[in-house]
């Protein structure tokens, strides 16, 4: 995530607003990776963006709806990056999407997992959330891998990776797993393009 540039009085009002907007949804996600449900509210949110709590709440009404909003755009953007990539080898590919599940995306959608599991209001956003985000993981991984999803067994084992890297993730939320994950990077590779060739 960039740093973004504070508006000024020259700013046009849409751009302002836009700015704010993205300043907000920046925070959540630090502040969710952070803090965790628990302590993340939207005053804490706010001071982080640098506005008022009321110009948070304009832009969004309710606390689920700042969190939603975050973790979707934090998505989209990872999304958009890996859609960037260039063609790689399968191992550069693997490594890619696992770093998906260990950076500071990965913890602050855990954090809304966790709080959706327990808050029925939050539940069924997060719920459609997670699956229009897997979909959308899943679609880049079949194009960044040449996938050939007609092939029996493809589809699963793409999936299948996506399920690892997720796993991947939740290893290294209480301790750096990188080595670990390196050599499990490596071997995803070599299985997939036995089963992907």
């Amino acid at each position: 995530m960039g740093v973004v540039t504070p508006p000024t009085d020259r700013t046009p009002k849409q751009d302002r607003s836009r700015a704010t907007r993205r300043r907000l949804l920046e925070a959540a996600v630090a502040c969710l990776a952070e803090h965790g449900w628990a302590g993340s509210t939207v005053s804490v949110v706010a001071e982080r963006a640098g506005v008022s709590r009321g110009a948070a709440q304009h832009h969004f009404p309710t606390r689920e709806d700042l969190f939603t909003a975050a973790v979707e755009y934090v998505a989209e953007e990872r999304s958009a990056a890996l859609r960037a990539l260039p063609v790689q080898g399968r191992t550069a590919v693997v490594a890619a999407l696992v770093d998906l599940y260990t950076g500071p995306l990965f913890r602050a959608a855990l954090q809304l997992w966790v709080a959706a599991s327990n808050e029925e209001q939050l539940r069924p956003r997060v719920t459609e959330l997670e699956a229009r985000v897997g979909r959308e993981t899943h679609r880049i991984a079949v194009e960044l891998l040449t996938a050939d999803e007609t092939r029996p067994g493809v589809r699963e084992t793409v999936q299948g990776l996506l399920d690892m890297a997720r796993g991947l993730g939740l290893a290294n939320v209480l301790t750096d797993d990188t080595a670990r994950r390196q050599r499990v990077v490596a071997q995803w590779a070599a299985l997939l393009d036995d089963v992907l060739n």
